[in-house]
């Protein structure tokens, strides 16, 4: 295979970070030696394993490449997008480029650690480097820990040691924090590797179709962030920044929204630091991907009922503030922060039903789905996770309704039968559903 050129190419590999601004890796891999030529890949063992060949967030992440493509042009570059294998594609890229280092930023999930092993490995035997950067997220790894040295697995001392770091390196004449400032790659645009526009891979190539499904916007007003705290909770509400899907594929800076909520919303910012603990808690301890943190509750002896599971997906459980968030995930692929909570509190203890089918529905449907913080989100409503809810707490799906959809706004919008002869019966009583989720857990507990 003949190379492109043969002067020597520093390369950028794009992965949960499609932007060109405030871009860590991006930004030191145009600091370096060589002209940077920046790269995508379609992974195509993680593409096969969708079942929805309409899914949003890969139209998504295609007209991320489409813009970058775009801006790339006003440097007289291209971004270069290849389908398949990563390791063989890198298997390509050795042949078609002469590369002197590859620069990438950090995904901390066990999938994407192993494909980082074995790229690096294939790299490291043509004595190419391999470097990786934060970018996703503003602490990881080892900066902050306990002074043991062990990891944080209780939120609240994590939070008030990842503050302090913040503040901690505060600079008083810009008043802004070390770990919060931007990298300001487009300073350094000329160094780009300077080639013709190049065509993507089309969605059709690789098994999919455009998706009609409305994309959240990528920016918030400082109003709704100052209001966060007073609106966060009420899903009738346009309270909650909806910018999930940005952060999950980095087309924002997670430093941006950080210096902003920290002059605007404390409530805003802790969002934010949840992001980073669930994040480190996958990387410190990667079977929570699968399995509970706490391992004594896997004795759990889940009733894993069928009929009420897929009643539970449709929103036909009879439960209104439920089946409300179950219809808007199922048509938006979005759902309400507070209604993720009871519908997995509803899932885990009304039906004793396993929180990994829950989780695995969300990974399938949500357009902002994170590995890390969906694990550890569904871990908290069981009560086998991290820092997690104890198991004796199980919402009241009525008084939820009550307390944060009291006028029945958002039950109304997504299910519009409620009140009539057309909605369901509740498929179990509430009070009964309780006290046999107390009894299964106690007993699954006693036994550990």
């Amino acid at each position: 295979m003949q190379m492109e050129n043969e002067k020597e190419v520093t390369v950028f590999w794009f992965r949960r970070d499609l932007r060109l601004e405030d871009n860590a890796g991006l930004y030191r891999a145009l600091k370096s030696a060589s002209p940077v030529l920046p790269i995508f890949i379609f992974d195509k063992l993680i593409l096969d394993k969708l079942q929805d060949k309409q899914d949003p967030r890969v139209s998504f992440i295609h007209d991320a490449l489409l813009n970058i493509n775009t801006q790339l042009k006003d440097f007289d570059s291209s971004l270069l997008v290849k389908y398949g294998e990563p390791i063989e594609v890198w298997k390509e890229l050795l042949l078609e480029h002469k590369i002197s280092a590859v620069f990438t930023n950090r995904d901390y999930e066990v999938y994407a650690k192993e494909r980082d092993k074995k790229v690096a490995d294939l790299l490291g035997s043509k004595d190419i480097v391999f470097k990786d950067f934060k970018d996703h997220v503003i602490f990881d790894r080892d900066e902050v820990l306990k002074k043991d040295g062990t990891p944080y697995t209780v939120f609240t001392p994590y939070s008030k040691v990842w503050k302090a770091k913040l503040v901690s390196k505060l600079d008083e004449k810009l008043k802004d924090s070390y770990f919060l400032k931007s990298y300001p790659t487009l300073k350094y645009a000329s160094n780009f590797v300077k080639r013709k526009q190049s065509k993507l891979p089309t969605l059709q190539s690789m098994g999919f179709e455009g998706s009609d499904v409305e994309i959240p916007n990528a920016t918030v007003t400082q109003g709704l962030i100052k209001d966060y705290a007073n609106k966060r909770n009420l899903p009738a509400v346009n309270g909650t920044s909806r910018l999930g899907i940005h952060f999950r594929f980095g087309t924002i800076s997670i430093r941006e929204k950080a210096r902003k909520a920290s002059n605007l919303s404390d409530v805003f910012l802790i969002e934010l630091i949840w992001r980073d603990f669930y994040s480190n808690i996958l990387n410190h301890f990667p079977h929570v991907e699968q399995n509970p943190f706490r391992e004594k509750y896997a004795t759990i002896e889940w009733i894993n009922n069928e009929e009420h599971f897929e009643a539970w997906k449709a929103g036909k459980t009879g439960y209104p503030i439920v089946d409300a968030g179950m219809r808007e995930i199922m048509h938006t692929g979005h759902m309400h922060n507070r209604v993720r909570m009871i519908v997995a509190s509803f899932l885990t203890k009304h039906l004793l039903i396993d929180w990994s089918w829950g989780e695995s529905y969300f990974a399938e449907k949500l357009l902002d789905f994170d590995l890390a913080s969906n694990s550890g989100g569904w871990q908290w409503a069981a009560g086998c996770g991290t820092d997690a809810a104890p198991y004796f707490r199980i919402f009241n799906p009525y008084t939820q309704q009550q307390k944060f959809d009291k006028d029945f706004k958002y039950i109304k919008k997504w299910v519009p039968e409620y009140g009539t002869d057309k909605y369901p019966d509740a498929i179990v009583d509430h009070k009964k559903a309780r006290e046999r989720c107390l009894a299964v857990y106690k007993k699954a507990l006693d036994k550990a």
